[in-house]
């Protein structure tokens, strides 16, 4: 019995061993490349911190962000693109949500069919689905919205089902042995047990969102990425290094302000 699971430890370590090989050398890492690359990489964000000088720190402040008020007009830009993307594909993947979920589907080829179009939308990366709205729409962030909506939808879409999965059916066949229909059923029985998940999943999508809607700024989507995207290729070195420093910023207080959130969430989900 011991040489028994001595083998399949020694099996697994060995598989784990062999992924990782396999996998370095696919991804063409190793270390040459590694130690040859590091000093460039932190010679390029070198250049883009300006140097301050403690006599003149308010001067030198104000030159390195110089374009603030513009930039955090892209910020704000970047936010709603995030928001807005989190409430469309929020209440898509909750409507498609209770289809997929294999205990409460009415059947199951609509289970079927519906997981397999969350598939779809989450497996596109949103970068992909930004690159088509904008030959569709044009600049802008339209085309922001959509693509992360839609990837939203998916990625929401597959939690929302397993969280529906792990339901008590017990209301459900109450609610059903009453009279009721799937959908008062779901509105009455499921719903409430379910809430306090979503919303903590949602919060969590919402700060994925706004980094990403910074991401498909780089295809001309709209938001601050947009202009990141312009002064990289600019070679704008200190305007780089401010602009990500306001995206660092941004995304600490978004992450701080929703884990405050959703702790309230779960204590309510719990109590």
């Amino acid at each position: 019995m011991v040489r028994a699971r001595r083998r399949r430890s020694g099996l697994f370590v060995a598989a784990f061993l062999l992924a990782v090989v396999v996998s370095s050398w696919v991804g063409e890492v190793n270390l040459t490349n590694l130690a040859t690359g590091i000093p460039g990489a932190l010679g390029y964000i070198a250049a883009t911190v300006p140097s301050l000088r403690f006599g003149t720190l308010g001067a030198d402040l104000a030159d390195w962000f110089w374009a603030l008020d513009r930039w955090l007009l892209l910020l704000l830009d970047t936010i709603v693109i995030g928001f807005l993307a989190t409430v469309m594909g929020t209440a898509a993947a909750f409507l498609l949500s209770f289809a997929a979920a294999r205990n409460l589907s009415p059947n199951r080829t609509l289970c079927f069919v519906t997981r397999r179009v969350l598939e779809i939308a989450r497996s596109v990366p949103e970068l992909v689905y930004a690159m088509i709205f904008v030959f569709a729409f044009g600049l802008g962030p339209l085309a922001g919205v959509m693509a992360i909506a839609i990837h939203t939808t998916g990625a929401l879409g597959k939690l929302f089902s397993e969280v529906n999965e792990n339901a008590d059916l017990r209301p459900l066949d109450g609610t059903l042995a009453a009279g009721a229909n799937w959908f008062q059923g779901m509105r009455y029985a499921i719903v409430p047990q379910v809430l306090p998940n979503f919303a903590s999943y949602t919060l969590l999508r919402f700060e994925i969102n706004v980094r990403s809607a910074t991401v498909i700024g780089f295809v001309g989507a709209g938001g601050i990425g947009q202009e990141l995207m312009f002064v990289i290729r600019q070679f704008v070195y200190q305007d780089i290094s401010a602009i990500v420093l306001l995206i660092i910023l941004l995304v600490c207080i978004i992450d701080l302000t929703c884990e405050r959130i959703r702790q309230n969430f779960t204590r309510a989900g719990a109590a």
